[in-house]
């Protein structure tokens, strides 16, 4: 057998629960039929045992005969730490064979795990496993009539054949305040067959409290072989490699992030780091990427509020937290870290569309930051430009005024002396326009006297060419006559 482990010391300490809190394997030797007698157990404890069990003693038996008490259980003050394994299927005597045996014994196991055919017949052993709630009243009744906080109680199983049965058990029994859970990994009718550890993996990752594995560890290299394979590897107080991934994932963004807020390092910095070859090539694969771990995040965050869920609807009575401490306070350190990885996931996923939106941001930043500074550019040079033209302006209009300021005079003298030329040019065209008017004055008038005797004329014409029609006219008509 093999259990959970955490820190101390091995094999000095009295108290079973302590055992695993070692931070090492806890080499534990298994109820076996006539063997596991007291003098075996004194022989295997020589050979750095930790943990021994009796063989299984009917509680009914133990409780009602002293014959059976004295032939089943033997002890001494050296046999310690000692668990008495009962088979029981009754809550008050399982419970009165507690007390009789909490003097002598550090702890109870009530097997629910035995697979002969007489103990499931006569309601002991593995057909237990089909009665969740009659384990749990009777691990609740040895709990609140034992008044020993250091008396362990604790159960063995086997296998269901739908798992999910087996993990709903271990969970109902935890909730009552069983100190640890030995699971054989076996179902009731398998016997030979190989030993199912990836369910006792399963079963592991599903409670708060120490699980122990069983089944065909023959050797130490057997133990430490299963050991790693269910998980038990006495390390439980360091998170997992997948949250340290995650871990470390968050520090470095924020790290990062904190890099890209410094106010002394410019975006346009940025925009030419970013430039670089290399960041050049990671831009193809960056949103496939970006995609890749978000959803990884997102299952990582959702299995962690699946655990915060699963460990806080865990409730256990005051009587029970009381009586089984170490119990109660894996509970509570299984929540811590089930909350840790939600805030560790939250974060992470938080933290890495933060990061995404700063680069965007950047990027945008010093696209439009080299846009203004473009522009400043050409503002600027145009201004230059103009003030240039502006000073050769007032330079030409310095120079003109100083040289038209001695030549001014003369061109005007030069000006009049035209002007009067051309006044008198233009008189003496008058002048001569205006005789030529006179005469063409006097000729038409002639004209017009002409026209007037040439009318008299005609207008005498007209008459005698009237007077002679006439005349004509007579004759024609004597001659008709």
């Amino acid at each position: 057998m093999i259990g959970d482990i955490v820190e101390t010391k091995q094999c000095q300490l009295k108290d079973p629960m302590d055992l695993f809190h070692s931070g090492q394997v806890v080499k534990i030797c298994a109820p076996m039929v006539r063997y596991s007698k007291l003098a075996f157990r004194t022989l295997v404890r020589k050979y750095s045992c930790d943990l021994c069990y009796t063989p299984m003693i009917v509680a009914a038996d133990f409780v009602r005969s002293a014959k059976a008490r004295d032939s089943e259980f033997t002890t001494n003050k050296g046999d310690h730490p000692l668990i008495v394994q009962f088979a029981a299927k009754e809550a008050q005597v399982l419970c009165d064979a507690a007390r009789i045996v909490c003097p002598f014994a550090d702890g109870i196991d009530l097997n629910c795990g035995c697979p002969q055919r007489w103990a499931m017949a006569e309601g002991y052993g593995a057909c237990l496993i089909n009665k969740p709630e009659l384990v749990q009243d009777m691990v609740r009744h040895v709990r609140n009539q034992i008044d020993n906080p250091r008396f362990s109680v604790s159960i063995k199983i086997r296998i269901h054949e739908d798992l999910k049965r087996t993990v709903d058990l271990c969970q109902k029994a935890e909730a009552t305040g069983v100190s640890w859970i030995t699971v054989h990994g076996r179902s009731v009718e398998e016997r030979h067959q190989p030993v199912h550890y990836d369910a006792i993996k399963i079963i592991k990752q599903s409670m708060s409290i120490p699980i122990v594995a069983n089944g065909d560890i023959k050797t130490l290299k057997d133990a430490e072989n299963v050991h790693h394979l269910t998980g038990a590897d006495g390390k439980t107080k360091q998170m997992t490699f997948q949250w340290t991934a995650v871990a470390a994932f968050l520090y470095g963004e924020a790290g990062i992030i904190l890099v890209l807020c410094l106010p002394f390092i410019s975006p346009l910095r940025w925009q030419k780091i970013f430039m670089i070859p290399l960041w050049s090539k990671m831009a193809v694969f960056w949103n496939k990427m970006f995609l890749t771990i978000i959803v990884l995040l997102i299952v990582l965050f959702l299995d962690a509020v699946r655990e915060v869920r699963k460990y806080s609807a865990i409730h256990v009575n005051e009587k029970v937290a009381n009586i089984n401490t170490n119990a109660f306070d894996h509970i509570q350190m299984k929540l811590f870290r089930s909350q840790r990885n939600l805030y560790l996931s939250g974060f992470s996923l938080f933290f890495w569309l933060v990061l995404r939106r700063t680069v965007t941001l950047l990027t945008q930043l010093a696209k439009g930051m080299a846009s203004h500074a473009a522009l400043e550019t050409q503002v600027n040079d145009a201004t230059e430009a103009a003030k240039k033209y502006m000073a050769e302006n007032e330079r030409l209009q310095e120079a003109l005024s100083a040289k038209g300021s001695s030549k001014r005079k003369e061109s005007a003298e030069a000006t009049d002396e035209k002007l009067k030329k051309e006044v008198e040019r233009l008189k003496a065209e008058l002048q001569k326009t205006s005789n030529a008017f006179h005469k063409a004055n006097n000729e038409v008038t002639a004209f017009k006297k002409q026209s007037e005797g040439l009318k008299r004329e005609y207008d005498n014409l007209m008459k005698e060419y009237e007077r002679l029609q006439d005349s004509l006219n007579e004759a024609e008509d004597k001659k008709d006559l």
